[in-house]
C-alpha cells in the first residue's frame, strides 16, 4: 500500500509539475502575446505619430505658401496703391489749374463785357454828338460864302474826338 501510495504521491507530484510546466508555458505564452501587443501598438503608434508629423508638415508647407502669396498680393495691393494716389495728386494738380484757368478767364469775360458796355454806351453818344456836330458844321460851311470851302468830314470827326476827352474815352 505504501508503495501505491508513494507511487500515487508522485504520480501527483508529476501532474502538478506537468500543470506547473503548462501553467509556466502559458505564462510565456501569455508574456510573448503581451510582448507582440506591445510591440505592435509601439508599431501602430510610431506610424500614427508618422502620419501626425507628416500632416503638421503638410500644413506647415501650406502656411507657408500662404503667407508668400499673401506677401505677394500685398506688394501688389502696394504698388497699385501708389499709382492711384499719384493719379490723383496729378488730378488735384491738374484741377486746380484748371480752376485758377477758369477764374481767370471769367475775369477776362467780365472785363471784356465791361468795355463792350463802354463802347456801346459811348458810340450811341458819340453818334448823336456826331450827328450834331455835322449839322452844325454843315450849316456852317452852307452859311459860308466861299464856294472854294469845303467840308472835310474826317477832320471835322478828328477835331470834334479831341476835342471833348471826356466823352470819348478810349476804351
Amino acid at each position: 500500500m505504501a508503495s501505491s501510495s508513494g507511487s500515487g504521491s508522485s504520480g501527483s507530484l508529476s501532474a502538478a509539475t506537468a500543470a506547473l510546466a503548462a501553467t509556466a508555458g502559458t505564462e510565456e505564452e501569455l508574456r510573448a502575446l503581451m510582448e507582440q501587443r506591445r510591440a505592435k501598438r509601439m508599431l501602430s503608434n510610431r506610424e500614427s505619430a508618422r502620419r501626425s508629423r507628416m500632416r503638421k508638415q503638410r500644413h506647415l508647407d501650406d502656411l507657408t505658401a500662404q503667407a508668400a502669396h499673401l506677401r505677394r498680393e500685398n506688394a501688389h495691393v502696394a504698388t497699385a496703391l501708389g499709382l492711384t494716389t499719384q493719379g490723383l495728386l496729378a488730378v488735384d494738380a491738374e484741377n486746380a489749374v484748371l480752376r485758377t484757368q477758369a477764374a481767370e478767364l471769367a475775369a477776362r469775360l467780365a472785363s471784356l463785357n465791361d468795355i463792350l458796355a463802354c463802347m456801346n454806351t459811348n458810340a450811341a453818344a458819340a453818334a448823336g454828338a456826331v450827328a450834331v456836330s455835322l449839322t452844325a458844321a454843315a450849316a456852317a460851311v452852307s452859311a459860308s460864302s466861299d464856294p472854294y470851302l469845303a467840308f472835310d468830314g474826317a477832320t471835322a470827326l478828328d477835331d470834334l474826338l479831341r476835342s471833348c476827352p471826356e466823352m470819348f474815352p478810349l476804351c
